[in-house]
């Protein structure tokens, strides 16, 4: 096979995937057991697989080719087959799944990014490097490693104590988000205890919102119907909105372990793994000297592969009695956001509407005041 027909159908993986998403989305309140083939047209070798996967799955083609959704698809009929990308993905699907049945046992050890690594191409012939390559160096271990349960007692007495993070009912913060080019917007976040939280960008004519109703985690933009998250997105979203998170991590996972870790933005940190059987694993970066959390690293598992979402935290600050991040960054593979919080208020009145999913995209509500 010549090595433009090989790159065709590499880019293709990417675009069959959304291809076979199809998004035609219709809108429905099914439950989660519908299939993709009942909520998207003409999807082929995702058939019977969740609706709610289709979505994820058609992100991490994107992430691993770094290609947008109209690499493959028509803008606006997504089911149409035009494009020749869109049909060479399936193709690179159903050879990637033999592949792992073959010689894996199923398993998915090779997925779209084993080859493409972020291009739409794939490499077949070594690169060059500019300079003579060096060996790699092994990394140094530390003599001994402080336990995990020792590093999540220090981050819990770090933000503030137990006692004092269960005295925060809301929390309400006001700031700005810069990414997308350069560009800044301002957002507004509104927690609630246990387990709510919203966050508006105010992007132009209405706001980008991302929610967590304490049950179900929802999306909106501007002129189009808010969309539910699959479960593990909206899993990720509880875990943001947890005002007990450094207390309650220790709950969400059943095993932790502890690895050295290289710095993260000038700190030293330790890295703990917390595990559960069957999931993919959570990172947290805890400063060596502070004990605060400087680096998240989560995945979302995917009928392809794991979309990784990376958080840094910065800028630290009291808000009664409770260390609170004024600064943080959100990376994923193909872009990163950064929000910077001006103000923060704590036990302030926030109605349960602000987390609620509306019929249509709203506007950012009215901050709320102390009462």
């Amino acid at each position: 096979m010549s090595r433009p027909g090989i790159a065709v159908r590499v880019l293709v993986a990417a675009g069959a995937v959304a291809v076979l998403v199809s998004i035609a989305f219709a809108q429905s309140t099914a439950p989660p057991v519908k299939k993709a083939e009942d909520e998207y047209m003409n999807i082929q070798v995702f058939k019977g697989l969740p609706a709610d996967q289709l979505v994820p799955a058609m992100q991490f083609i994107s992430n691993s080719l770094n290609a947008d959704c109209e690499f493959c698809h028509v803008r606006g009929s997504f089911e149409k087959d035009d494009k020749e990308p869109k049909k060479t993905a399936r193709e690179m699907i159903k050879m990637m799944n033999e592949i792992n049945k073959a010689n894996f046992e199923g398993h998915r050890a090779v997925t779209c990014f084993t080859c493409h690594h972020g291009s739409q191409d794939v490499a077949n012939v070594p690169a060059i490097p500019e300079t003579e390559p060096k060996p790699p160096q092994p990394p140094v271990k530390p003599e001994s490693l402080p336990t995990a349960a020792s590093l999540l007692d220090k981050y819990v007495a770090a933000v503030g104590g137990a006692d004092a993070l269960a005295k925060v009912k809301s929390r309400y913060q006001k700031g700005t988000m810069t990414g997308f080019g350069g560009r800044s917007f301002p957002v507004e976040v509104y927690a609630k205890a246990p387990d709510k939280r919203a966050s508006y960008v105010q992007m132009g004519p209405g706001a980008n919102i991302t929610a967590y109703d304490g049950k179900n985690g929802w999306l909106g933009n501007p002129g189009r119907p808010p969309r539910d998250m699959a479960p593990d997105e909206a899993q990720h979203a509880r875990m943001d909105a947890d005002i007990m998170f450094a207390v309650d991590v220790k709950k969400m996972y059943s095993k932790f372990d502890v690895a050295p870790a290289d710095k993260v933005n000038g700190h030293d940190v330790w890295m703990v793994v917390a595990r559960n059987e069957g999931q993919p694993p959570l990172r947290l970066y805890l400063d060596q000297q502070s004990g605060l959390l400087v680096r998240l690293q989560r995945y979302l598992e995917t009928p392809l592969g794991r979309n990784p979402t990376q958080i840094d935290y910065d800028d630290y600050k009291d808000a009664d009695g409770v260390k609170v991040a004024q600064t943080w960054t959100v990376a994923r593979p193909q872009g990163r956001f950064t929000i910077k919080v001006d103000e923060t208020k704590t036990n302030v009145d926030v109605d349960d509407a602000k987390f609620a999913k509306p019929a249509e995209a709203p506007k950012p509500p009215d901050a709320p005041k102390k009462p």
